[in-house]
């Protein structure tokens, strides 16, 4: 079986093994497959569609994702420390 994933680029490619997370191409945020809030949103329907899968964290930071802060909070609060703050101008 042939998998799509995203690599570090932000491109698909073809790969014999499964992604080990999932994110979410418009929210540009990727968490565990079986994270909780991912599931939620699969279930209200639509999420599907925007659904990507990446071989590793690193690759799906490298393609510009943040970590989910539901399924990986060490992730998300590491993200948020280095984050620029959303009050800084310009």
């Amino acid at each position: 079986m042939r998998y799509e994933l995203i690599g570090a680029d932000g491109r698909p490619y073809g790969s014999d093994l499964p992604g080990t997370f999932g994110g979410h191409r418009r929210t540009k945020v990727y968490g565990r497959l079986d994270c909780r809030s991912a599931r939620q949103a699969i279930a209200r329907a639509g999420y599907v569609t925007h659904r990507v899968f990446f071989a590793d964290e690193s690759t799906a930071v490298a393609a510009g994702y943040r970590p989910c802060a539901v399924c990986l909070p060490e992730a998300y609060a590491r993200w948020r420390a280095r984050a620029p703050s959303r009050t800084d101008s310009g």
